[in-house]
């Protein structure tokens, strides 16, 4: 089975469904014309499909091998896709032209993501954390770090990392013991452990940029006391180029389920020379943003292995022979029928195509409200985009991971037997996805963000405005051909306020109701975005219809949402009726009954 990448979907959601020319007369839309945006899809399926999906399996099987000498080789074939990834100038797609990136609304950029992480998860890892460095010095860096630092992450000549998490402490940051000793040339001394770094160390670039969370001397303890400093691998010489090694060590790589070909490395700082990155004592709100940006490319690195899994097994099911349909065979002449003749093979393939489509969908949706909340020249506009990307992000990362991981499960199912050996690459999927669960932020933690501090931000500005967008929505679609979508959409949304309504009541009195409601919350609300998103896509595809276009696409689409509201979206009200239960039972026996 050869990985395809969604260029038809994203053409649809990009000019249909989001409409992006839009914005043509933006400055930040003005090369972003379907035209360009469609030669962009068309490239970025030919590159993932033809040189990263090929070394997938490669890097599962291989790995990445550390030396003694504290380097570390990533599989064969890596090195060679990473140049040809500079060389298309992918990595420049989104970013900032002063800098020599392309300028492209970051809404474009998702599509090339998801198709990267597709093909292979663990590869597009590399580019995905350095794009976040380069995000971070972005927004807190002096003109001086930028200038030196950012076209070369720009081009992707150097690569990032994000290093956070310390043995013994991984989500409590204000746990962490790096420390930083400020020199008298302003520079600062750091010393520290940081383990679990994706791409710590690696062979593919001639320099890391590694951010680093370390506390000052004396500076408060807690996440009050934490700042971020810059600590290259290469200490950059009078020219900007990679200088005299500094004292940054890769002690080990972890063995993992998945993700092979990522380098996950154990990091020792040894009074590595680093410079401080915005204000003392405010690293955490700086680093923010890089995390933020990691979560929302988490979210879709869940959707991304769900498309994957998903056209693994569609292609098992349509192959394998196994039995006869229930009403009558369906392959006279063979000796049984493919097995997609079966119901509940069916709902597997169906579930994954309504989770995936719709979560694609979500993602693209609020990856234009981020580039609106920039690029817009309307205040109002720029604040409901800050607000969604605010309150989707915990939503984002937590529901689609989760849907994505079960959408990879069933993949394996549907290739039975066959799926639990390593001769099929559903294990392969599940194994990597897993990760996506976990890491930048549990998502019981995105749940309780989510419940804890994004829903009452501002008055609960945001959560009203998507109350606001969605009743506007339901009012003024009113033909019979929405009525499914509208109807469903509506059920849901009433849920979803419900549930908010009796969080605002009964989290305040106890806390543990908060947390006791949390995910059940999280999944109302994914399930519900998904819902208005089904909804987008079908107004769309009827456009389409009623306009003369009988591509079969849009029939299908209008199937696959159907099916979405019918048999996914009533799981929004068992939701509602478990997190009214509160925390009693959940907290009534004492740890040691456990």
């Amino acid at each position: 089975m050869t990985y395809q990448a969604p260029v038809r979907d994203y053409t649809f959601l990009l000019r249909d469904v989001l409409q992006l020319e839009r914005y043509a007369s933006l400055p930040a839309f003005a090369d972003a014309s379907m035209d360009t945006v469609e030669a962009i899809l068309e490239e970025a399926g030919k590159f993932t499909s033809e040189v990263l999906a090929p070394l997938n399996t490669v890097g599962d099987k291989q790995g990445c091998v550390w030396s003694p000498d504290h380097t570390v080789k990533t599989p064969d074939g890596f090195k060679d896709a990473y140049a040809k990834l500079v060389e298309g100038g992918w990595p420049a797609l989104g970013s900032d032209p002063a800098y020599g990136g392309q300028g492209l609304p970051h809404v474009v950029n998702v599509a090339f993501s998801e198709m990267s992480s597709s093909a292979n998860m663990a590869f597009s890892m590399y580019p995905g954390l350095t794009h976040g460095c380069y995000s971070a010095i972005h927004v807190g860096g002096s003109q001086e770090q930028k200038d030196l630092y950012l076209p070369k992450l720009c081009s992707f000549q150097w690569a990032g990392t994000m290093n956070l998490t310390e043995p013994h402490c991984g989500t409590d940051l204000g746990l962490l013991r790096t420390k930083a000793v400020p020199q008298a040339d302003g520079t600062y001394k750091i010393s520290g452990q940081k383990i679990w770094i994706s791409g710590g160390e690696q062979d593919l670039t001639e320099n890391i940029v590694h951010l680093v969370l370390a506390r000052i001397e004396g500076a408060p303890q807690g996440t009050r006391g934490i700042s971020l400093f810059i600590v290259p691998k290469f200490i950059p010489d009078d020219d900007g180029n990679p200088g005299v090694r500094n004292s940054v060590k890769c002690l080990g790589l972890e063995e993992k389920m998945g993700i092979h070909g990522n380098a996950t490395c154990v990091i020792s700082h040894e009074e590595a020379t680093g410079w401080l990155i915005g204000e003392e004592n405010r690293g955490l709100a700086l680093m923010f943003v890089m995390m933020n940006e990691a979560r929302l490319g988490v979210g879709l690195q869940g959707i991304a292995q769900a498309e994957a899994a998903y056209q693994a097994a569609a292609a098992f099911a349509k192959d394998r022979l196994q039995g006869r349909s229930l009403t009558g065979p369906k392959n006279a002449d063979g000796p049984a029928d493919p097995i997609i003749v079966h119901p509940d093979v069916r709902r597997m393939l169906m579930d994954a195509r309504a989770i995936v489509e719709g979560g694609r969908a979500f993602m693209a949706w609020t990856a234009l409200h981020g580039d609106l909340s920039h690029a817009s020249p309307d205040e109002a506009v720029r604040q409901k985009g800050r607000d969604y990307m605010a309150l989707m992000t915990p939503v984002v990362k937590a529901f689609l991971t989760d849907r994505g991981f079960n959408v990879c499960s069933d993949a394996m199912q549907v290739h039975g037997g066959s799926g639990f050996t390593e001769h099929f690459p559903a294990s392969q999927y599940l194994r990597d996805v897993r990760i996506a669960l976990i890491y930048e932020g549990t998502n019981g933690v995105q749940a309780l963000d989510l419940v804890g501090r994004k829903l009452a931000a501002d008055g609960g500005r945001g959560v009203m405005s998507f109350f606001a967008e969605l009743d506007a929505f339901i009012e003024a679609e009113t033909s019979a051909d929405m009525k499914p979508f509208v109807t469903g959409l509506a059920t849901a949304k009433a849920e979803l306020q419900e549930a908010t309504m009796w969080l605002m009541q009964n989290g305040l009195a106890n806390p543990d109701n908060a947390g006791a409601a949390s995910t059940d919350y999280l999944h109302l609300f994914g399930l519900t975005a998904l819902a208005y998103m089904w909804a987008l896509q079908a107004k769309a595809a009827l456009a389409r219809i009623a306009g003369g276009d009988t591509d079969s696409f849009y029939e299908t689409k209008l199937t696959i949402g159907r099916y979405y509201i019918e048999r996914v979206l009533p799981e929004t009200s068992s939701r509602l009726a478990k997190l009214k239960t509160g925390s009693d039972l959940l907290m009534k026996l004492p740890a040691d009954a456990f």
